[in-house]
């Protein structure tokens, strides 16, 4: 009898300890394109926040909780990432960190908020953070800030009198390229072509032979690497003696392996890369990452992302509180925080604040060189 009340406390016991341990957790969900045409993009994002977490669990968690990382994989796609919010919302995450593309993020977006669920975006079409969502913050500039900034380039710095411009028809890269339109125009800049191509294409040569047509100095496409990099290729093909100049989306490795030998001497304009960066977080979570995986990270927006989830990590901190309402209002009142990319904070419609634009010019070993503004 005594063994058997014995068993039955030790059980109960365990019971309690088990519901204790799920008590002292806390989850983050991973919103990314983990295959599919982005999928490179997906995984470096989805490697950083599980790093971040691995690195917080390491040092005691978040104010004692255990982080744990759920993922979902939205293929870059928002049909898909409609049903990756509804599935990390059943899950109960605490925070989601995604997604990628600017119409992935908005098809989730939706459904993280009536769920009271934190969320962290690089997606940068405009209208993210128009709709009132009190708990969403975007962790990369807007496109009217980098349009503002390649128009700049174009015109001012470079001086380039025939300017042609590519966008597809996504979101991002059709109000970026709009934006950049009209940020050219307004510097007084002169365009003498603008088309749309289709995302996902493999031949771009019926759109160049236009553009060749129109002898142009420069060429600026809006769109995402894994067309930037063959249009690059494609255009050099043709002969088409421009500039190559792309806008965000297009700094990932993977550029210069699809565009081959064309890619030196490629402008991408981005935000800073760490390594230009005074920050010895950053260069210190370069090599963490490095030594965890073997390799870089794909491109800066796995640290955009990182930084979107270190700065809901400094509010849990700060706040001692995992109530989604009490962290976002700490983290709309940020400023100056020391992210990976710049500093980081946020305004009250959830806008990231501050960080530069730069313009990196592909060198011959395929790394970038800042070119502007001169360092």
């Amino acid at each position: 009898m005594i063994k058997l009340r014995l068993a039955i406390a030790t059980a109960a016991l365990s019971l309690t300890m088990a519901g204790a341990a799920m008590a002292d957790s806390v989850t983050f969900g991973v919103q990314a394109p983990i295959t599919g045409q982005y999928a490179n993009e997906g995984q470096g994002m989805e490697k950083a926040v599980k790093l971040i977490a691995k690195q917080l669990n390491e040092a005691g968690g978040l104010e004692g909780k255990e982080v744990k990382v759920v993922s979902c994989d939205d293929e870059g796609k928002a049909t898909q990432a409609a049903l990756c919010g509804r599935d990390l919302a059943n899950q109960e995450v605490f925070a989601v960190i995604g997604s990628y593309t600017s119409g992935a993020t908005a098809a989730s977006q939706p459904i993280l908020a009536r769920a009271n669920i934190l969320q962290t975006s690089d997606g940068t079409a405009e209208q993210l953070t128009q709709h009132g969502y009190n708990l969403f913050f975007r962790n990369a500039p807007p496109n009217s800030a980098e349009a503002k900034f390649t128009g700049e380039y174009l015109v001012n710095a470079k001086k380039y009198e025939r300017i042609a411009v590519i966008k597809d028809h996504s979101s991002f890269a059709k109000g970026l390229g709009e934006a950049t339109e009209a940020a050219i125009e307004e510097q007084g800049g002169n365009i003498v072509f603008e088309g749309f191509v289709t995302a996902g294409s493999q031949d771009y040569r019926s759109i160049l032979t236009k553009i060749k047509s129109k002898n142009p100095d420069v060429i600026y496409f809006s769109g995402y690497y894994s067309d930037g990099g063959l249009i690059r290729a494609q255009q050099a093909s043709l002969g088409i003696d421009a500039d190559f100049v792309g806008g965000d989306a297009n700094q990932n490795v993977k550029f210069a392996e699809i565009a081959g030998s064309a890619a030196q001497g490629s402008v991408i304009i981005n935000v800073p890369a760490p390594e230009n960066l005074p920050y010895p977080e950053a260069k210190k979570f370069l090599a963490d990452y490095n030594a965890e995986y073997g390799e870089n990270p794909p491109s800066i927006f796995t640290l955009t992302n990182t930084d979107g989830m270190r700065a809901i990590v400094k509010a849990v901190q700060e706040t001692k509180s995992f109530d989604p309402d009490e962290v976002a209002a700490y983290l709309h009142e940020l400023r100056d925080f020391p992210g990976f990319t710049g500093p980081l904070g946020f305004d009250d419609k959830g806008e990231r604040l501050g960080s530069a634009f730069q313009a990196f010019e592909i060198q011959d070993d395929n790394t970038y060189q800042t070119v502007y503004p001169q360092q």
